[in-house]
């Protein structure tokens, strides 16, 4: 009984690994050019707004204010991931 028991344990731990890699997001490997790109999907879906002049994006959602479109990137990536992850409860 005692190997099952532990069988099954390793089993629940690799399930709860699995689990953790599946949530969690990478947000710091973004390049300028994929972050502008972010930024720009972001302009077009009325996230972020652009504000004239001052060269700073806010994003609404959080309300936000970013002088760079990398930090802005990385920034609704991990603020998504961490709207996911409150919707489904892990």
């Amino acid at each position: 009984m005692i190997v099952g028991f532990n069988k099954a344990r390793r089993f629940e731990a690799r399930l709860v690994a699995h689990d953790r890699d599946a949530t969690r997001v990478v947000t710091a490997d973004i390049g300028d050019t994929a972050a502008r790109k972010l930024v720009t999907e972001l302009v077009d879906n009325d996230l972020v707004t652009p504000v004239p002049g001052k060269r700073v994006f806010v994003h609404e959602p959080s309300g936000t204010a970013f002088d760079s479109s990398t930090q802005l990137a990385v920034f609704h990536r991990g603020w998504t991931a961490a709207r996911n992850a409150d919707k489904e409860g892990v």
